[in-house]
């Protein structure tokens, strides 16, 4: 008996399904895709070339890694991030980073290639202060924004590469990007936040080169606490301006606690 002859859907759908993936993923992560924003099956399939199959496929699997959600009126749509559960994710992202930063400090993982690069991505923070400046402006434009998070987003993620363990990897870029979906609607860095994230990143690369694992661990730590802050600031701030904006006054809002949801 012959062997079962595949059918071009069949012998493409791994590959168009990986772009399909890597194409809602880079949308989410440019705020393309907004949180709680629906995804249509038909126009990604028509924006691809390709049949809806794949495309189910690839938002399978973002539903599976928490990227998706189901709505309950019918089809897909991109998380929306609860309070309750930003501090879940900066909480699991404080951990993994403290254990894997750690060990590279501890064990010397980061060899002078490594700090070259990961340098190069901390004078990127440099050249954008310095472009604000020049500008007159009290903070970034979008298009200077997108390049601070992608130069702190692969900052992070170089570092987190060094520790040898791929699942924690994995694990932390999925965690950044799930945040990075409620942060995209924050306000746009200033001097002062450049110069904060500069130093931060400057002394955790420090402190790492030379081996040193508890200031390492204190300095990430640090890091993600602050962080963890300003999105709880930011995500009261939109909470009381929806409710201002559906007509309840402001001091009411101050007399009760932040819903979830």
């Amino acid at each position: 008996m012959g062997r079962k002859r595949k059918t071009p859907e069949a012998s493409t759908s791994t590959p168009i399904r990986q772009k399909a993936y890597l194409c809602i993923r880079r949308k989410i992560a440019t705020g393309e895709l907004a949180a709680d924003s629906a995804l249509s099956e038909l126009d990604l399939a028509k924006e691809l070339g390709s049949s809806r199959t794949p495309i189910r496929e690839a938002i399978s699997q973002l539903i599976a890694e928490g990227l998706l959600v189901h709505r309950e009126e019918g089809g897909v749509s991109v998380v929306k991030l609860t309070r309750e559960s930003i501090i879940d994710l900066y909480e699991l992202r404080e951990a993994l980073e403290s254990y894997a930063l750690s060990k590279v400090a501890r064990l010397g993982l980061m060899r002078t290639d490594d700090k070259e690069r990961l340098q190069e991505m901390i004078d990127t923070i440099l050249i954008l202060k310095d472009e604000l400046l020049k500008s007159g402006k009290a903070a970034l434009n979008t298009e200077q924004m997108n390049r601070f998070l992608a130069a702190d987003f692969n900052f992070h993620a170089y570092l987190m590469s060094l520790s040898q363990n791929a699942r924690i990897h994995k694990t932390v870029i999925e965690t950044r990007l799930l945040t990075r979906i409620f942060s995209l609607r924050g306000q746009n860095h200033d001097v002062v936040a450049l110069d904060s994230v500069f130093g931060q990143h400057k002394d955790l690369l420090e402190t790492i080169e030379r081996q040193d694992a508890p200031a390492t661990v204190a300095i990430i730590t640090g890091h993600i606490q602050r962080s963890l802050r300003e999105r709880l600031e930011e995500f009261d701030r939109q909470k009381r301006e929806a409710l201002i904006h559906k007509g309840i006054p402001a001091f009411l809002y101050m007399y009760q606690p932040i819903e979830s949801n």
